[in-house]
């Protein structure tokens, strides 16, 4: 009798079929990538080079944020994007709906600039700039004053609730609120003069749009840099998707010396790597308790790298505490890693087709962006006929056409503007010729032309409408129109 019948009369249970088996292992494999529960990440603090300028760039973008809305420029807010009214303060210019063209040459300036400064450094934005990581970096400081370092927290939410835990729980969420708050203030100070907006929360007297993006705009902070954190840039992010579309083997990433780290393994700080037959890693996972993202960067490159250097900053002090050379995971690229390329032969290979390419198309959007800016004026002039009456003759056998100018001062000084006409002899301007206009204003004004009735051809005829600052001859505005006349032939 085989093994198999003996094990069954034994009321052994039936064989499976190694093909199910492995089946089912996959399925169950499958599964658990599709709704891989989330393992909070609890980053360690670091110290070194990259982390200061981390924080120098988080107190960078934040004293901007929070201090531009209250620059004072010309007796204004110097940036208030003021939509009910329409006008866009940025310091000494004033931007109207239709000065569109400008926004969209900054948009394609910020996406230029995205591509070449991704394939020539990687994810440093993400790492150093992004509002996700800033906020991140703040949330992580505010959370460790309350609770302590890595270790901590991670025995403080495995323990019991205890009145202790929850006012330290308690103190650290008042805190993440207040300053999301804060936040969603400061974002709404851009759009509503700050000054302004803060007398109405202190008066209790908000419209319900602001106060609707004040907190959805805290929510959202309190959010993503609070509970979501690493989240945000694994899943929902498209940068993190498509960067890879932007990279090759001479962009700079954070990468570990393989060659140099393996194998890995701990031993004694007195121990001779070599006589153990290991590489230089001490196999101590600091690289991965740093991690904001929580990836082994041993691993290779990966998309949720942000490219921060944090684990760069907690090598090099356990390299330096090991006697060991800094450098076992460092900014390098592919080809540089392959090759043993120092710094300079890195820094060669930054000019290639790709950058290249990046880069004058990055000069030529921000060199016509430059001169259209330069050569803006700030006056303009919308003529419109009056279809009530296309033409009627007036006294003196003289034919009048009636127009509406729509003058907008661009300026924050105001200014006399004088209309003139000309085009066909002996036309001029019957009604007022002088007008004034308040600083970064927009009015309509009506004017009436008149002709020589001899002077007419019959039909229509070009003529051009000229509005001039009588303190700033430059500031002149030239409009075609057509003058309309009854044909010779009488049809």
């Amino acid at each position: 009798m085989t093994q198999p019948a003996r094990d069954a009369g034994k009321g052994a249970a039936p064989a499976v079929p190694l093909r199910a088996t492995a089946s089912a292992a996959a399925r169950e494999e499958q599964e658990h990538g599709l709704f891989e529960v989330r393992k909070k990440i609890y980053p360690r603090a670091v110290t070194g080079s990259f982390a200061t300028w981390r924080w120098a760039l988080v107190w960078f973008t934040q004293v901007i944020f929070y201090g531009l809305p209250w620059l004072a420029w010309n007796d204004r807010q110097a940036v208030l994007f003021d939509l009910a009214a329409r006008k866009f303060y940025i310091f000494g210019l004033v931007f109207w709906p239709q000065d569109f063209i400008y926004l969209t040459l900054l948009l394609v300036t910020a996406a230029v600039s995205l591509f070449l400064f991704t394939a020539v450094a990687g994810r440093l934005w993400c790492g150093y700039a992004c509002p996700q990581t800033v906020y991140t970096e703040i949330f992580l400081w505010i959370e460790r004053l309350f609770e302590g370092d890595r270790n901590a927290r991670t025995k403080l939410d495995g323990a019991p609730l205890t009145a202790r835990k929850l006012g330290i729980k308690a103190g650290k969420h008042f805190a993440w609120v207040a300053l999301s708050l804060w936040t969603g203030f400061t974002f709404v100070g851009y759009f509503t003069p700050i000054q302004v907006l803060g007398g109405e929360v202190l008066s209790l007297a908000l419209g319900p749009w602001q106060m609707f993006w004040i907190f959805f705009y805290g929510f959202a902070t309190y959010g993503n840099a609070g509970w979501m954190r690493e989240q945000v840039c694994k899943y929902m992010c498209p940068y993190a998707r498509f960067q890879g579309a932007m990279f090759d083997q001479d962009t700079l990433i954070i990468a570990y010396d393989r060659g140099r780290g393996e194998p890995r393994g701990a031993r004694g700080k007195k121990a001779d790597p070599k006589a153990l037959g290991l590489g230089a890693c001490v196999d101590c996972n600091i690289c991965v308790q740093v991690c904001p993202t929580g990836i082994d960067i041993r691993d290779g490159l990966q998309y949720e790298c942000i490219g921060c250097a944090a684990c760069i900053d907690g090598c090099d002090q356990v390299m330096e505490k090991m006697g060991y050379p800094k450098g076992l995971i460092r900014y390098s690229t592919e080809h540089a890693m392959q090759e043993h390329a120092g710094a300079g032969g890195i820094v060669k290979r930054f000019i290639r087709p790709r950058t290249l390419v990046y880069a004058v198309i990055l000069a030529t959007v921000v060199v016509a962006g430059a001169v259209a800016l330069w050569m803006r004026v700030p006056l303009k002039v919308d003529v419109i006929r009056d279809r009530g009456a296309l033409v009627r003759e007036v006294e003196d056998g003289e034919l009048e056409n009636v127009y509406r100018l729509q003058v907008m001062n661009a300026t924050e000084s105001a200014h006399r503007y004088r209309i003139a006409v000309e085009g066909i002899n002996g036309i001029r301007v019957a009604s007022d010729a002088v007008i004034e206009m308040a600083p970064a204003s927009t009015r309509a004004f009506p004017i009436r032309i008149r002709v020589p009735g001899a002077a007419t051809k019959g039909g229509s005829q070009k003529i051009v409408i000229s509005v001039t600052a009588e303190d700033a001859a430059d500031l002149q505005v030239r409009e075609a129109a057509a003058f309309l006349s009854p044909r010779k032939d009488g049809r």
